[in-house]
């Protein structure tokens, strides 16, 4: 909704502005937000300063010539000093209320448009997720949702390590420690594998063995392939369910090796080699990419011939480009590097490069994390300490419920929990899990957002009992003219608004912000605005028709943020 009374400002200003002799380009408009209208242009200043004018003359000048066509969603336009202010009309009110109640889950859906291939997670198989992996999992899930909700074709997939020095330190592992498969596959895989870099270190000869296994991975060796392949899919087992409690689904699990197999490896490295790039360092096989501002070069061939997980990696690049319009990768902060040299050897051999998301790691108050060294805390055991922490919370508010309900919300608030509070900080932004403040109620975060759903369906089940509301009558939603009511309806109206930004800017935690505010909105109108209460019938039905609208776009809010959204807590 807000982004028709964005199209419908942007169609009215551009032709005043013809009329009194100009011409602006709409992203020169200046839209924003502010405390004294619904849209604010600057084009005022743009145009002042291009045609030596003032700008609060030129304004009222614009404003002047402005023509509002009837049944617009802009009610008024004032001038501000330079500002153009616009508000929205009660059409738009109305509106957007007939629009939730008739679209529900579609509300704030986008138009069908281009195929994005998202690769995010994407963790090596030597153990499981820890707390460090599950915001790359938590920020491509969520993202891989506002595209879809924004109408793309998005295909989600997961990069597998399966013969990288990793997987041969695995392989070996699994072939001189036991393996125990009484635990998850993943821990178990993680046990063999921290065990086997303390033997490393104690014992270097054995890196040659190492090296010999990647040698034969290589070269087809059948036994050792199979060996590496029993380990990656313990390990990608056990990461699969720790995905699947997260609330997070890849369409596609993509092996490195495949791209070795096809050749695909050997085909990129000799395209490379024609740029008249690479050169020898000590053996190795590098690649120059100093005129795109990198003094450090990218390696691709090892001086044993073998190919390294960014060649095999370039390989996996071009044929994602062949997949689909648009190509997303999900990369921690320690890729900074590694991406922008793999954007640019695509660029140097005429492949499309992936748009890359950078995030900044999460931590948790314990301290940072390494598989290698076995010291990590594992997202199992994580979710289970908050789900854990979840139902005493639960027990505490419904002790009267049973335990099957508060084992059920205890799930839904605890992994809740987890993912809004860590999408919640923008990508770029380093942050540390605190998993107490995480799950309080109080603290406006998913148990807030969760809550005030169950609120509303709380109210709208009462309703029903009481016969104070049918669903299937109609309703005016002029009556609605309290100010938390049209503050409530306009905040509804802007979830649009804000899974396009998110979709176009990549940034997943503006919805998480959106989410608190809306949430926010709809417990300020009921606190404020009687509804069951209300003497007029009408105007009772209106309100929680206003509630039913409130619950729609914030299970929807929570769906795209791949939170559950209780009927009840």
């Amino acid at each position: 909704m807000f982004l028709e009374l964005k199209a419908q400002a942007t169609s009215i200003l551009k032709d005043a502005i013809r009329k009194v002799g100009f011409e602006i380009e709409d992203s020169e408009l200046y839209f924003e937000t502010s405390s004294h209208a619904d849209l604010a242009s600057r084009a005022a200043f743009k145009l002042a300063s291009l045609h030596k004018q003032n700008p609060k003359e030129l304004a009222s000048c614009i404003v002047s010539a402005l023509e509002i066509p009837d049944g617009s969603y802009i009610g008024e336009v004032s001038v501000s000093g330079p500002y153009i202010n616009f508000r929205a009309s009660r059409h738009y009110l109305d509106g957007t209320v007939a629009a939730v109640l008739e679209k529900k889950e579609k509300f704030g859906c986008g138009a069908p448009k281009d195929k994005i291939l998202l690769e995010h997670t994407s963790a090596n198989p030597n153990g499981p997720l820890h707390v460090g992996h599950i915001r790359n999992s938590i920020i491509g899930d969520t993202l891989a949702r506002i595209l879809r909700r924004a109408g793309y074709d998005v295909e989600v997939q997961y990069y597998v390590n399966d013969m990288g020095r990793q997987i041969a330190v695995v392989s070996w592992a699994c072939e001189r420690f036991e393996l125990d498969l009484s635990r998850k596959s993943d821990a178990a895989i993680a046990d063999v594998y921290i065990k086997a870099n303390v033997e490393l270190d104690k014992n270097p000869e054995y890196i040659k063995e190492i090296d010999t296994l990647m040698e034969k991975v290589e070269a087809g060796d059948v036994r050792t392939i199979d060996s590496f392949d029993k380990a990656v899919s313990l390990a990608i087992s056990g990461v699969k369910e720790t995905l699947l409690r997260l609330n997070v689904v890849h369409d596609k699990f993509v092996n490195e090796s495949r791209f070795l197999k096809s050749g695909a490896v050997h085909d990129i490295v000799e395209r490379i080699k024609a740029t008249g790039r690479t050169k020898k360092d000590k053996g190795a096989l590098v690649v120059d990419l100093s005129d795109y501002g990198f003094e450090k070069t990218l390696v691709i061939q090892r001086s044993n011939g073998t190919s390294l997980y960014t060649t095999r990696d370039l390989a996996y690049h071009e044929w994602k480009a062949g997949q689909a319009d648009r190509i997303i990768d999900v990369f921690g902060a320690d890729h900074k590097l590694i991406s922008g040299q793999l954007r640019a050897t695509l660029n140097v051999i005429g492949v499309k490069e992936p748009e890359v998301v950078i995030f900044e790691f999460v931590s948790l108050p314990e301290g940072s994390m390494s598989t290698r060294r076995g010291q990590f805390i594992s997202a199992d055991d994580l979710f289970d300490k908050v789900t854990e922490a979840a139902l005493e919370q639960v027990e505490t508010r419904r002790p009267e419920t049973s335990y099957e309900f508060k084992k059920q919300v205890a799930e839904m608030v605890g992994i809740g929990a987890v993912r809004y509070d860590i999408v919640r900080v923008s990508p770029e932004k380093s942050t540390v899990f605190n998993w107490k403040e995480a799950l309080d109620f109080e603290k406006q975060g998913a148990p807030y957002i969760q809550y005030s759903h169950a609120r509303a369906c709380s109210i709208l089940e009462k309703a029903k009992e009481e016969a104070a509301w049918d669903s299937s009558m109609e309703i005016d939603p002029s009556l609605l003219v309290e100010d938390s009511e049209i503050y409530l309806i306009k905040k509804m109206a802007m979830f649009d608004s804000i899974i396009d930004l998110g979709a176009r800017e990549l940034k997943p935690h503006v919805l998480a912000i959106y989410a608190r505010e809306l949430a926010d909105a709809f417990n300020q109108f009921y606190r404020f605005v009687p509804v069951i209460a209300a003497e007029d019938e009408k105007v009772r039905a209106a309100r929680l028709a206003l509630v039913d609208c409130a619950r729609i776009v914030l299970a929807n809010s929570l769906d795209t943020l791949g939170i559950a959204a209780p009927e009840a807590m």
